[in-house]
């Protein structure tokens, strides 16, 4: 008996060590606060990270993988700034520019098939998360047209991410 006592006790410590210890800070919806998650590191990294839990989304479903693009980058870079500017998600630039727009100005001739965004605090495989949860996203990361992928981020000083992912085909 004494020997699953110390056994019980030794668990209960070890698993109490578990705990973060902190308690999470409360909005006024009564909900916890996110915590910031801070972008470390090489950011081709993260790109990478994300394209490759794009690739095993779609190859789950017998789709194509999709490659990283250097303009769809650059226009989904300059959308998540944009949106930074402007404190919101949407998908027209502060000059009124769309997706398509945004795409043709830094040079890709393939066809954009769509663009998902957020603003959040989370981190990457989060967002993707919950992009996979919403139709219009979904569509657009399992689009059976799509071969390339752009993908971009900014973090405001604050924590606030803005997420921007570009599919496109062809270029």
């Amino acid at each position: 008996m004494t020997r699953i006592l110390s056994f019980l006790f030794v668990c209960l410590v070890a698993l109490s060590a578990c705990t973060t210890g902190s308690t999470p800070t409360y909005g006024s919806d009564g909900q916890p606060l996110p915590s910031v998650y801070k972008i470390r590191g090489n950011p081709e990294k993260l790109q990478f990270r994300m394209l490759d839990s794009v690739n095993a989304l779609r190859q789950a479903q017998g789709l194509q993988s999709v490659q990283l693009n250097s303009q769809l980058n650059a226009a989904a870079a300059t959308h998540s700034k944009d949106m930074a500017r402007q404190n919101r998600p949407w998908h027209f630039g502060s000059d009124g520019s769309s997706p398509l727009d945004r795409a043709q100005r830094v040079g890709y001739f393939g066809t954009l098939l769509g663009e998902a965004i957020a603003e959040t605090y989370e981190t990457e495989t989060e967002t993707l998360a919950a992009w996979m949860q919403e139709p219009g996203p979904r569509s657009v990361i399992m689009d059976s047209k799509a071969t390339q992928m752009g993908f971009a981020w900014h973090q405001e000083s604050g924590g606030k991410i803005w997420w921007t992912l570009e599919m496109g085909s062809g270029g």
